[in-house]
């Protein structure tokens, strides 16, 4: 299969060895460690991203014998970057969001936060409630991936900077934020409040980045879904607005915003689901 035909996919795998994690490629040949395909040590996903582009993987991939391939089977996947340098967060990029929370959506600049590492969990991984919080709330997103330093990027030009989008769970403490906006960061920010994987589809495979449907699901049922054009701020312009505040870096992480919030308890499954991307589950557990 040519190259450019083929659909691959990057992801962590935890591995029963020392090493604890390895990169890895999906595709429909099966899966296959990054370490399989070029020389060098491959943890996890940005190391891969720090050192190739999207075709040049797949390149990689259509080039290696079979032998180097095994079925996905019951492989377990970690977040593909377990401790991001940058995670961007984008509040109220949907009008019918912004509703939702009696909030009047932002017209001229995007309304961002930042989330740091210790949020971060995998597919599967449990979501903590926090003592703190009586209200707490899952949100399906899409992500973009930095695949390459990007700063004052253009429009036109930011979207050759993002490597590839992701399936995202972002939580709230949303009875914190209600008592005050300025207590976002703190609302955003406890652990297990940011869950992505368990792969990264390259931007190119993704098609039109406009017409990505993004669904927040909550125990298997659908509780909100709208794509990606009818955001306030499409990836585009995020990526190049946030560029124009600091670089963005391979492997940083904007979440681009959730078609709609649940609320969600102990014993509860949140989801996010975008079709050709993948789908993402949490299990809830109760306050600690």
């Amino acid at each position: 299969m040519p190259a450019t035909d083929l659909k691959i996919q990057l992801g962590t795998a935890r591995t029963d060895d020392t090493r604890g994690t390895r990169a890895v490629v999906v595709s429909p040949r099966g899966l296959t460690a990054v370490a399989d395909l070029a020389p060098g040590t491959f943890a996890d996903a940005r190391d891969v991203i720090e050192r190739f582009g999207a075709a040049e993987l797949a390149e990689l991939t259509a080039a290696a014998p079979e032998s180097a391939f095994t079925e996905v089977g019951a492989t377990v996947f970690t977040a593909p970057i377990p401790r991001p340098r940058m995670i961007w967060g984008i509040g109220l990029n949907y009008r019918e969001h912004a509703t939702d929370l009696s909030e009047v959506a932002p017209s001229e600049e995007p309304a961002s936060f930042i989330k740091g590492d210790h949020t971060v969990i995998g597919p599967g991984d449990p979501i903590p409630l926090p003592w703190q919080s009586e209200r707490v709330t899952a949100e399906a997103e899409l992500g973009l991936v930095i695949g390459s330093l990007c700063r004052d990027a253009s429009v036109e030009d930011a979207l050759d900077h993002v490597w590839g989008v992701t399936t995202v769970l972002d939580q709230t403490a949303e009875d914190i934020l209600a008592r005050n906006p300025r207590y976002l960061t703190r609302s955003k920010n406890f652990p297990g409040f940011f869950s992505f994987g368990p792969l990264i589809t390259p931007t190119a495979d993704v098609g039109d980045i406009l017409e990505v449907e993004v669904r927040t699901l909550v125990n298997g049922n659908l509780h909100r879904a709208n794509t990606t054009a009818n955001m306030m701020f499409p990836p585009a312009e995020l990526v190049s607005f946030h560029s124009q505040v600091m670089p963005l870096f391979p492997g940083d992480i904007l979440s681009t915003g959730t078609p709609g919030a649940v609320r969600i308890e102990p014993g509860d499954v949140a989801g996010c689901v975008i079709p050709g991307v993948g789908e993402l589950y949490n299990p809830v557990v109760g306050r600690r």
